[in-house]
């Protein structure tokens, strides 16, 4: 167990839906800036935003303070990703390493691109379809570097730490040998995802070959220095919310109960009583019509 849990205020599919995060003490955390990058010694922790096979674009939210994870929000409107054949929503947990941060103002000499401006993606490819704002720990096998709009959007691929599998996979070779077709699938994902919005297809860098382990481990490492950065403040975030209770090196460190405080503010947790829909793809469908 993590020690770690999550608590959701409102009602999901909405605007006002949130994930909080709290720590061991039931005490609310940043999943940004409070959980630890590291969970053991070559082990990261991941935060899952976006469970297998489901559509819901869901993201931490740099900006707010807490930074809790909400659906994303396009002119007005709740984002969904479609079902890209022949595909089913996502087809990895989806989420993020907690401590990193894609820096806007640094080219990428890897993909003459800057940051994402987000902490960086993982795509968990165990076999357990994680919950919304579960805490997972992970072991990194490789990364893919693609390049979202003109900037950098590195996309880590690891697994799960706890699946029945994962002493069989150490590096990216071990996916392409025990999952074949699954790294393909990934690039085609991601190229392609947009393209029923209207937008063009995503590229990539080393023409999208996914690189191996240590060179994943190299810029995760990289993007925690910027991170660190970002949070004593020697780097101007440009509005997002460094808002944290745990890094004592930050003036934007805050006690327990001003971050309970942010929370107490919003609509109350949402019971079993709330009206949601019990089918997502026909709420899916429902929002897209």
């Amino acid at each position: 167990m993590s020690g770690f849990s999550s608590e959701e205020r409102a009602a999901p599919f909405t605007l006002e839906y949130r994930v909080f995060l709290k720590n061991e003490k039931g005490q609310y955390i940043s999943p940004f800036h409070d959980i630890p990058i590291y969970a053991d010694k070559d082990v990261f922790h991941m935060v899952v935003e976006v469970p297998r096979w489901s559509n819901a674009k869901m993201e931490i939210a740099t900006k707010d303070p807490l930074n809790p994870i909400k659906q994303d929000v396009k002119k007005g409107k709740l984002r969904y990703v479609a079902n890209l054949f022949p595909y089913k929503g996502y087809i990895w947990n989806y989420g993020a390493i907690p401590q990193t941060w894609e820096d806007p103002r640094h080219n990428d000499e890897h993909t003459g691109c800057c940051g994402d401006n987000d902490p960086i993606d993982v795509c968990e490819i165990g076999s357990k379809v994680c919950a919304r704002g579960e805490i997972i720990r992970v072991k990194v096998l490789g990364i893919l570097a693609m390049i979202d709009e003109g900037e950098t959007d590195w996309k880590v691929i690891a697994i799960n730490v706890d699946d029945p599998d994962a002493a069989n996979y150490n590096d990216i070779n071990d996916v392409k040998r025990l999952k074949p077709g699954y790294l393909e699938a990934t690039v085609d994902w991601f190229r392609r995802y947009k393209v029923p919005d209207g937008k063009p297809e995503n590229q990539f860098a080393f023409n999208a070959e996914f690189k191996d382990k240590d060179f994943a481990i190299d810029i995760i490492k990289s993007t925690h220095d910027y991170w660190r950065a970002l949070v004593t403040k020697k780097t101007d975030g440009k509005g997002i919310s460094c808002m944290n209770t745990t890094v004592f090196e930050s003036p934007f460190q805050c006690d327990p109960d001003a971050a309970k405080a942010i929370v107490d503010a919003l609509p109350p947790p949402c019971e079993s009583a709330c009206t949601i829909p019990t089918d997502v793809d026909k709420w899916f469908h429902h929002q897209k019509n």
